[in-house]
């Protein structure tokens, strides 16, 4: 063994290392970083990244201001159904957030929380099945949406409600046989500004549109969307229903 000069230390133990960096700092000399101080920007990283995701403000019906116009905008966008940019978190609003959710997988509580934002920046951009020239409907019973379609691109995304487990939406190729302007009174209740596209089934504005299938065999949507949807289609038009 090769003796130890006086002049020389040797410092083994992490509490040694410790002392002699605190020693330098406080005589303002440079302390080269260890391996595992190297590793705190990673974690620095995931931090900035997670207060990032949180920073923006938690949305619900009611809330009003500019994060809720970005919001309504960004949605826009994105072809959701929202009815115009006001800074007021309403009715459409909290449909076009519900139904953004379904497409993307997320629960569907019409809040817009960190996941529902970190899912506008990167969303699911869903396509048509069909192509048409035209103006063309599509439902699909899977996520609960309702697409209005146009040369093979979606242009519009409804909240809708289909046929619960014991009346089922009938599925398949369709075009809109006939429609009413105005209320329906049904054996199974109102139905407004109906579009029917099999038999008795239609595609119709509704003052309860849930997140979950509870018709009884339409196709529900709200009824400010099925007014702005009114004037687009007609009869003739293509309507397609599939899981």
């Amino acid at each position: 063994m090769l003796p130890v000069s006086p002049h020389t230390t040797r410092l083994r133990h992490p509490a040694s290392r410790a002392a002699l960096g605190m020693a330098l700092l406080v005589a303002g000399l440079a302390v080269p970083a260890t391996s595992a101080s190297a590793a705190a920007p990673t974690t620095s990283t995931v931090a900035t990244v997670t207060l990032a995701a949180t920073s923006k403000p938690v949305l619900r019906q009611g809330s009003r201001g500019t994060a809720v116009s970005t919001l309504q905008r960004r949605l826009t966008a994105l072809h959701y159904d929202v009815g115009g940019v006001d800074g007021i978190f309403g009715p459409s609003t909290h449909h076009a957030v519900v139904a953004f959710q379904k497409v993307n997988g997320l629960t569907r509580d019409g809040i817009v929380g960190p996941r529902t934002w970190a899912a506008l920046d990167r969303p699911v951009v869903p396509k048509p099945r069909y192509t048409h020239s035209g103006y063309s409907l599509e439902a699909n019973l899977t996520t609960q949406v309702l697409y209005l379609a146009r040369g093979g691109s979606v242009v519009r995304i409804l909240d809708a409600s289909s046929g619960k487990a014991s009346t089922p939406t009938p599925t398949g190729n369709y075009t809109i046989q006939r429609r009413i302007d105005g209320w329906r009174q049904s054996d199974l209740g109102l139905l407004w500004r109906p579009n029917y596209f099999y038999r008795g089934y239609a595609v119709h504005g509704a003052t309860s549109v849930p997140t979950y299938p509870a018709s009884h065999g339409c196709v529900r949507v709200p009824i400010p969307a099925m007014n702005r949807l009114w004037s687009v289609i007609g009869v003739g038009v293509p309507v397609h229903i599939y899981r």
